[in-house]
């Protein structure tokens, strides 16, 4: 089992639900949105929960990247053609965090990223990495330790991921890697309350939906640190389910019976996929360092302490 205190977390890693884990991993999320703030910078594993996404809730958040990356002008968006399930990911690196309110005011940072911050606290992630192939194993609540045998296993298969925007978040002090914390920037710049600006119908559009594909994860749970983004963020950690089997099982309610293409996307690739994936990878050397064939295959077995 995996180490959940926040005193000595080595490999941290966070659990949230589908899209939001996949697009976190790929790139297109930049702001992971918590009731919370971040307890770490640095490198953060992102596993995803065990819930299959329902297709509204998935066409609702790429609706609202759409839109967002269109206000800097980017208008092709590349999404995940997978939203694997109780798996990990990826990773992403943590370099500070500030309240919502200090995020949607920070010149410094392009617009649709201001656009993306909707809670409390706003954790800034850069350099996302993604699996080659995403590994098996139980999440839980907050943010805890990746098992040492899983992680050793993972870093061997990520693999660089190229954002559609990429955002360098700045520091207040460079030499303090913990100075972009809440506060800093309004002690900072006295940043004032945005007034808000009349948005076009679209965008606004995009940002209801994006926050009512949140709401279906509000529950009533007790009030602590590690379940409190159970009930208000988008991301929201789940623990404690097992996936039935090794790949996904689908949301009935989700399909007709009928969209096979979109029963795809939920589902971990084809064996033919993987090695597909892998031999592209590797003739590639998309960052993947001297791992072989023979390593990544065993990365898609997953380990046996984890449960």
């Amino acid at each position: 089992m995996g180490s959940r205190g926040h005193g000595n977390l080595r490999n941290p890693c966070l659990t949230m639900h589908q899209p939001w884990a996949s697009l976190l991993v790929y790139g297109i999320k930049r702001i992971e949105g918590r009731s919370w703030p971040s307890p770490i910078r640095g490198r953060l594993w992102i596993h995803a929960a065990s819930k299959v996404p329902d297709l509204e809730t998935i066409k609702a958040m790429e609706d609202f990247y759409r839109e967002i990356y269109a206000v800097n002008g980017i208008t092709e968006l590349k999404f995940p053609e997978h939203y694997p399930v109780s798996r990990l990911l990826g990773c992403v690196e943590v370099v500070g965090c500030v309240k919502c309110e200090e995020l949607a005011c920070w010149e410094e940072v392009p617009e649709g990223v201001r656009l993306e911050g909707q809670t409390d606290f706003c954790w800034l992630c850069e350099k996302p990495q993604k699996l080659v192939i995403p590994m098996e194993m139980r999440g839980y609540q907050g943010v805890y330790n990746l098992e040492r045998k899983l992680f050793d296993a993972a870093v061997r298969g990520l693999c660089h991921v190229d954002s559609p925007l990429p955002v360098r978040f700045p520091l207040p002090d460079p030499r303090d890697r913990f100075s972009l914390k809440p506060g800093s920037l309004i002690t900072q710049s006295s940043c004032a309350k945005v007034s808000e600006v009349e948005k076009p119908p679209s965008l606004s559009a995009a940002i209801a939906g994006a926050r009512a594909a949140a709401t279906q994860f509000s529950k009533k749970e007790p009030n602590n640190q590690n379940n409190r983004d159970q009930g208000r963020d988008a991301s929201t950690s789940s623990v404690g389910r097992k996936p039935h089997n090794r790949y996904t099982q689908l949301d009935a309610r989700s399909l007709n019976g009928s969209d096979n293409t979109a029963e795809n996307r939920f589902l971990v690739p084809s064996s033919n996929q993987q090695q597909n994936q892998l031999d592209s990878a590797v003739h590639n050397n998309s960052g993947i360092g001297r791992t072989t064939h023979r390593d990544l295959n065993q990365l898609s077995q997953p380990p046996s302490q984890v449960k």
